[in-house]
């Protein structure tokens, strides 16, 4: 259909128009979330299958729904510098609000919810074209659409201490990768708000988030090397790794809100983090670590290091 077709429903309100049916609209909206024209993509395709998801039109439909939405991560994986990314990222951003419907609504099987989670972090961790913007075509942002996905997942009542540690390995393995993108759009703190949003559950304990937060330290860490002269460092990954890092330290220092639209987020977020102090402390520690020269101890003495 003709974009004037789309304007004039959007302008009618954004409710599903009665001349076609509800799958062929679908079908169409979705390939429209993989258009170059950034307009398509961000101003009518997710908005409209965004609103249809939350007013409940899928929601007789929804695992289906998923099951075919779902599908988009895998197109073109592997790739990168490809228009293909705008499929799995916006993909990513939809499934988020499928996810997010279930959660208020509780329409879904735990197995289905699950299903969609291996695939989701599966692309998540394989995905290399970490591109924010693209010039002439706009937003790709893989890294914070799929920040949003593992902050519903989170959010998840089928999702446990194991699921939930999945997902907080799942942000380590994005951020340890080697890439040659620096994330810059700030998709920090879009990751660190989904590494929130798994701490605000109160399920998994300190006893393994804090290794968790010690492997992340150690990649920002310049390794030793013998008998060659160094590369040059941060590396893309070890910077998105450091930036990550002193965005969780700023959200733990200050606390979050939720999203204004997702039910329950006001009481998940109501109060400061659990184990706060501790993970403040633990966070603290790797900053510290990453820079010795710069930062006073722990005591308030400094350390003398050689310039690296």
């Amino acid at each position: 259909m003709s974009e004037s077709y789309w304007r004039s429903v959007i302008d009618a309100g954004m409710h599903v128009p009665d001349d076609r049916s509800l799958n062929d609209l679908t079908l169409e909206l979705i390939d429209m979330l993989a258009s170059p024209d950034a307009h398509t993509r961000d101003a009518i395709a997710f908005p409209l299958l965004a609103t249809w998801i939350h007013s409940g039109e899928y929601d007789a439909l929804l695992r289906g729904f998923g099951n075919g939405v779902v599908t988009g991560l895998q197109t073109g994986l592997g790739t990168q510098g490809d228009l293909t990314i705008l499929r799995r990222s916006y993909t990513a951003l939809v499934l988020s609000e499928i996810i997010v419907r279930d959660n208020e609504m509780q329409l879904l099987p735990a197995a289905t919810v699950m299903g969609w989670g291996d695939q989701a972090t599966s692309w998540f961790v394989r995905e290399k074209d970490l591109r924010g913007w693209i010039p002439d075509v706009g937003w790709a942002n893989a890294g914070s659409h799929g920040a949003d996905l593992l902050g519903a997942l989170a959010r998840s009542p089928h999702f446990d201490k194991l699921e939930l540690t999945v997902l907080l390995d799942v942000l380590a393995d994005r951020l340890l990768s080697p890439t040659e993108h620096v994330l810059h759009h700030g998709e920090e703190d879009r990751l660190a708000y989904a590494a929130m949003a798994v701490l605000h559950r109160d399920v998994v304990a300190p006893n393994v988030v804090e290794p968790w937060l010690a492997r992340l330290g150690a990649g920002t860490r310049r390794p030793r090397t013998r008998g060659s002269s160094p590369g040059e460092w941060p590396t893309p990954a070890a910077y998105n790794t450091s930036r990550f890092l002193r965005a969780l330290y700023v959200q733990l220092a200050l606390g979050v809100k939720g999203r204004v639209e997702v039910v329950g987020d006001d009481a998940l977020f109501a109060t400061p983090t659990p184990h706060r102090a501790d993970l403040l402390l633990a966070v603290i520690e790797q900053i510290r670590a990453e820079t010795p020269w710069l930062f006073a101890t722990a005591g308030g003495r400094r350390t003398v290091t050689t310039a690296r």
